[in-house]
């Protein structure tokens, strides 16, 4: 038994963050006898939509034991070093920029980048796209993969690309056979409680009763837990007013390169999403219904993509999250607990974050009041940084092809955040950003490194006319050394499609 939660606790959704769940809390937990089940309703399977993640996925699959030639090749994955942003900006020469994942070779050239940044950011006529600073955005322009040579002692940190779906029923089979955990396969038409508050059993269509001692709403949008609880959801929709995707899978190029990065691709009311797997590409365009109709929406991320797209579907987005993410003797994960737009690649992120930060919260201290509080403050403090961190990317967003429309009012959002208008301001009046960033305690969502790729790759920059040229005040960056250190670098990691095959993954080169 667990202090304080029992010795069973009930999970209500499959999918990839029920599975995950499970997995997490099984590893941690069943050598002290904690029983786990998952209930989920039948369904027919369908093809999962393709999925980019951060580099904590690699953590995940780490921490269970499962190594990358097991789980790549049943999901369809590939790898991913960062994310490519198009057409966010129409200031020349920022037109595109690649956003990284952090990593150790980061430390020889971004205080070189936070150096002209800043002198460029004042006035001096300096390079400072992140592009010519940063090591993985070189091999993802290469089509690299992210592992280097035996010879080169340093690593590069990577995400993935997968079918979600795909993700999800590869970690149903690890936790029903090798995790013991209980699958149920039930329709869930009420939640039992009693006068406390306390949530006692799961009731079925068939009047059957699944009892427990602690509960996970893994249930999506629906949450079907949390809306019995009466949970309060925290609405993002005043600063992020995207609430509507369309998605379609692509074939292939014939003999085309298999990227190693995300695509996000500004379109009239949204971005668009291009996410390479083994066996196809993702594609899926995020917009306003306030500017868009679905059919709209879908014509024109056809018109992107080009004729040979499939089947479109299309869904309906709830932005925001839920006050506390632990109420009562229930836990809230994924689509259940909230849902910022997947421009960061963050849903299973934050899946994991909340899952470990429960099981280390109750480990340390318990299942106590005290324990509970902590976690929801921490919880709800990460959701709200990276909601600052993409609501930045609209409100920065360097596009004037419509000086009414989506984008410029895009940049007319006023509901920011404290720390979003100090970050905004310290970059827009020369000041260190670093220590802002350090001093608000935000790199613990977001790196310098982030914010500055993000202020800079737009080219939020004094326009070209009114820079000057840098005076004796200003060390001057010796670019050609910067371009061969990371030249030499680049030469040391092989092409993603030769990492796939010697992986032992699927052969589409």
């Amino acid at each position: 038994m667990i202090d304080g939660l029992g010795q069973h606790i009930v999970i209500l959704g499959g999918g990839t963050a029920g599975w995950m769940t499970a997995c997490l809390i099984a590893h941690r937990w069943r050598a002290r006898g904690m029983r786990v089940t998952l209930v989920e309703s039948p369904e027919i399977g369908i093809v999962g939509v393709g999925e980019g993640s951060t580099p904590q996925l690699e953590h995940f699959f780490d921490t269970l034991g499962i190594a990358e030639d097991a789980w790549m090749p049943a999901c369809d994955a590939t790898y991913k070093l960062g994310i490519g942003f198009e057409g966010w900006s129409d200031r020349a020469g920022y037109e595109r920029y690649f956003h990284p994942f952090p990593t150790a070779l980061d430390g020889h050239t971004a205080p070189q980048f936070f150096y002209n940044a800043r002198a460029r950011r004042t006035g001096r006529d300096v390079e400072a796209h992140p592009d010519r600073f940063l090591l993985p955005a070189r091999l993802a322009a290469a089509h690299c993969a992210p592992q280097p040579a035996e010879s080169f002692p340093f690593e590069v940190s990577y995400g993935y690309h997968f079918d979600a779906y795909k993700v999800g029923a590869f970690l149903a089979g690890h936790a029903t056979g090798t995790l013991g955990v209980d699958h149920l396969q039930r329709r869930i038409a009420n939640v039992e409680r009693i006068p406390t508050g306390q949530i006692t059993a799961l009731i079925d269509t068939d009047g059957g009763r699944i009892s427990g001692d602690f509960f996970v709403d893994a249930s999506g949008f629906r949450s079907t837990i949390f809306a019995a609880l009466d949970v309060p959801f925290v609405s993002y929709a005043d600063a992020l007013f995207n609430d509507r995707a369309v998605v379609m899978p692509t074939a292939h190029a014939p003999g085309a390169p298999i990227p190693s990065q995300t695509r996000a691709t500004a379109l009239s009311a949204g971005w668009a999403w291009h996410i390479p797997l083994t066996s196809r590409n993702g594609n899926g365009y995020v917009y306003s219904s306030r500017h868009l109709t679905e059919t709209q929406a879908e014509a024109e991320l056809r018109a992107h993509v080009g004729t040979e797209a499939g089947e479109a579907r299309h869904l309906k987005m709830r932005v925001g999250r839920v006050r506390d993410s632990w109420s009562h003797n229930a836990l809230a994960v994924g689509l259940a607990q909230g849902f910022l737009e997947p421009l960061e690649a963050t849903a299973l992120h934050f899946v994991i974050a909340t899952v470990e930060a429960f099981l280390d919260g109750v480990d340390a201290g318990g299942a106590t009041d005290a324990v509970r509080n902590a976690f929801n403050a921490r919880i709800a403090a990460r959701y709200d940084g990276v909601r600052d961190y993409i609501v930045a990317h609209y409100r920065l967003n360097q596009r004037h092809d419509d000086p009414t429309g989506y984008w410029a009012q895009a940049r007319g959002i006023e509901v920011l955040s404290d720390d979003l208008k100090m970050l905004m301001s310290a970059w827009f009046t020369g000041a260190d950003m670093v220590a802002a960033i350090d001093r608000a305690g935000l790199a613990r969502y977001y790196s310098a490194i982030s914010w500055h790729c993000l202020f800079a790759g737009y080219g939020t920059f004094p326009e070209p006319a009114r820079l000057i040229p840098p005076g004796a005040d200003i060390d001057p960056v010796d670019m050609t050394r910067i371009d061969d250190f990371l030249t030499r670098c680049a030469m040391n990691f092989g092409s993603h499609a030769s990492r796939l095959r010697a992986a032992d993954l699927k052969d589409i080169a």
